[in-house]
């Protein structure tokens, strides 16, 4: 049912219809034409007959020959029209030339001839010539050109030239101002207003993010109801700071407060408030708050404030531009009455880099951590986002959930999306549990690459290879259950991968637990060394993330026992790729590289020793799964099983016999 209220979003408060663009493209078009035409005018009442020389002997031969039928005299000029035959009717009209004492022939018009009044003939003694051989002439004095004649072969074209460049100026201001008349307009700001419900989003659209949902609905609620707070003499918070990772859920957020407010909303990119005029960004910021103020209560949402809110450091150059963009923007929070009702929602994903005056108190007094769900977070976000799915009696939400830590809000919703996807190009009309386990493998691996085919020895490689990490984890105490392993290379990039499956949810990780993990990583390469000999690229992403998780328990988590409880590194920007910043010594530094090298080599050689020892069974489930290409957890784990169960015979024979007693 359609709603009166419910209407798309708006550009702002300065709007401009279709039909004054229209008229404005009409108007542009009859001006374009109205000057086409005058120029044209003007190039044919200017544009006189290319003249051809002739000298004033011709003149006289053609006076002698009888060739002459008339002629007329101007101030500076002689206009000759020869005879022509009866027959022919031929128009003559006399020609503009430019100013001079020469003989002129036109070169369009061959029947008409010009000549230049000589200065050493008397008038009278040509015109007593031209008596004697009976040919007629006038006089007529040529009029100078009057004032009129001037502002039309001048002002005229430098009026049109003019009037086009402003119409085309007013056009680029308009697309780079985003509204608002002429040049001004720039300065317009290019927030989107959402008025009530508009958005389609509230808090219950939002899940994982009890916390931060908290905190937004107590503003919410100061919003409709001030006079609770004022009672206590409470002050309404004048901003507010999302932040998080990527994909977390901050605009979203924010998007479920314009949802339950029921106030208007502007949402605007830190980005939109910067362009190239110094000054523009600061007039978009006024701009913004004065429509806010208008309309109060009402909500500012600025999304990746980092971009006019970094911190203003000349050490590196400054921007002027931004700088004067932040400067306008801490004034505008510090001016407003908070009493009024604006509040100011920012998101960032990097707020070590915003300037201190942004962040104290009386401005964004608020910090709202939007963190990656926990396993209940993950649960509650795959709910919300299948609740319009079709879903089999086999699935369960809480193994999915469980098989994706680490995974924020964007993750799950593209995770059950692609199992939709492939729902239906399989034929069938809800998604099972196979769907959404085959499509977080598709997340986390990308898709089968079907047509890269491996030669046998790299898919022995592959095989043992993939079947080293498995070993490894599995044998291993503190290590994570594996659940699949495969040797079909995806998009990537891999040629194969093990999939271990967290038991349950934990946030903290042992020194022995680290050490596994190594062990696990590292035993792809030895299971390598210890079949074939060999060293391949395969292993190039398992040492990347050896060492750098080898570089965290030497560098941050204190778990050297050369440098003991000191931190050498630091995290530069925690909320995006997590990048480390040395802060020591180069000399220390380079003995930190040294203690990461033994720590990796350490956990290899560990690693090379479990699969040596246990070589019969390496080759056992490598074998295997060069025939299936796939297996699961319970199939390792039943190798494993039954390994174990042919030793128990040989240590009960041995235990009776060594009780014998010697003869």
């Amino acid at each position: 049912m359609n709603n009166n209220n419910d209407k798309k979003e708006q550009n702002g408060p300065n709007k401009s219809g279709p039909q004054h663009h229209g008229r404005k493209t009409v108007t542009v078009i009859l001006i374009a034409l109205i000057v086409a035409i005058i120029l044209n005018l003007l190039t044919s009442a200017f544009g006189g007959a290319v003249a051809k020389e002739i000298s004033y002997t011709e003149f006289e031969q053609m006076i002698a020959k009888g060739e002459v039928e008339s002629v007329l005299f101007q101030k500076d000029r002689i206009l000759i029209a020869p005879k022509t035959e009866e027959d022919e009717e031929k128009t003559k009209k006399p020609a503009l030339l430019m100013p001079g004492y020469t003989f002129l022939q036109a070169q369009q018009e061959p029947d008409l001839y010009f000549t230049g009044v000589i200065p050493n003939l008397p008038l009278t003694q040509l015109k007593a010539q031209l008596d004697a051989a009976g040919i007629e002439y006038e006089s007529a004095v040529q009029e100078e050109p009057g004032l009129l004649m001037t502002i039309v072969s001048w002002l005229l074209p430098v009026a049109a030239m003019y009037l086009l460049f402003t119409l085309l100026m007013n056009g680029m201001s308009k697309k780079m101002g985003g509204g608002g008349g002429g040049l001004g307009g720039i300065g317009k700001n290019k927030a989107k207003v959402y008025m009530e419900k508009q958005t389609g989003v509230t808090f219950a659209d939002v899940a994982g993010q009890d916390e931060a949902k908290e905190s937004l609905v107590e503003i919410i609620d100061f919003l409709h109801n001030p006079q609770k707070y004022a009672e206590i003499g409470a002050k309404l918070p004048k901003g507010a700071l999302l932040v998080g990772s990527p994909g977390t859920g901050k605009t979203l957020l924010a998007k479920a407060v314009a949802g339950e407010a029921n106030v208007p909303f502007f949402s605007i990119s830190g980005s939109d408030f910067v362009e190239m005029f110094v000054g523009v960004g600061a007039s978009r910021v006024r701009d913004l708050f004065n429509e806010a103020s208008k309309v109060a209560p009402s909500i500012i949402f600025i999304d990746e404030i980092d971009a006019i809110g970094r911190t203003r450091d000349s050490k590196f150059g400054g921007n002027d531009e931004r700088e004067q963009t932040l400067n306008q923007l801490l004034a505008e929070i510090d001016g407003f009455d908070s009493s009024k009702g604006v509040v100011i929602l920012a998101a960032t994903n990097r707020p070590e880099i915003l300037d201190k005056a942004l962040l104290r108190a009386g401005r964004f007094d608020r910090r709202i951590i939007v963190d990656r769900p926990n396993l209940a977070g993950r649960y509650q976000t795959l709910r919300v986002h299948t609740k319009n799915i079709k879903l089999a009696d086999d699935v369960d939400l809480n193994k999915i959930a469980q098989a994706t830590a680490g995974a924020v809000g964007a993750d799950l919703a593209s995770l059950v999306n692609e199992a939709a996807l492939r729902a239906v190009r399989k034929g069938r009309k809800t998604v099972n549990q196979e769907d959404l386990l085959t499509s977080f493998e598709f997340v986390i691996a990308g898709t089968e690459k079907k047509g890269t085919i491996l030669t046998d020895m790299e898919k022995r490689v592959v095989a043992y290879h993939e079947v080293g990490h498995a070993l490894v984890a599995a044998l291993e105490k503190h290590a994570q259950p594996v659940s699949k392993i495969t040797i079909v290379p995806h998009t990537s990039g891999a040629l194969g991968y093990t999939m271990q499956m967290p038991e349950e949810e934990k946030y903290l990780s042992t020194k022995e637990e680290l050490i596994t993990e190594l062990k696990t990583l590292l035993g792809g390469r030895a299971a390598e060394q210890t079949v074939f000999g060999i060293q391949t690229t395969g292993a190039a992403n398992d040492i990347d993330r050896a060492t750098e998780l080898a570089r965290k328990m030497i560098t941050q988590y204190g778990m050297s026992e050369r440098f003991g409880l000191m931190a050498l590194s630091t995290v530069s920007n925690p909320y995006l790729d997590g990048s480390t910043m040395m802060n020591c010594a180069d000399e220390t530094a380079a003995q930190a590289d040294g203690e990461i090298k033994e720590l990796l080599e350490s956990c290899y050689a560990d690693a090379k020793r479990i699969l040596t020892e246990k070589r019969a069974l390496l080759d056992e489930i490598a074998l295997y799964l060069l025939e299936k290409e796939t297996i699961v957890g319970d199939e390792l784990m039943a190798f494993i099983r039954a390994d174990e169960k042919k030793s128990e015979p040989e240590a009960v024979e041995e235990t009776p016999s060594e009780q014998e007693p010697t003869e």
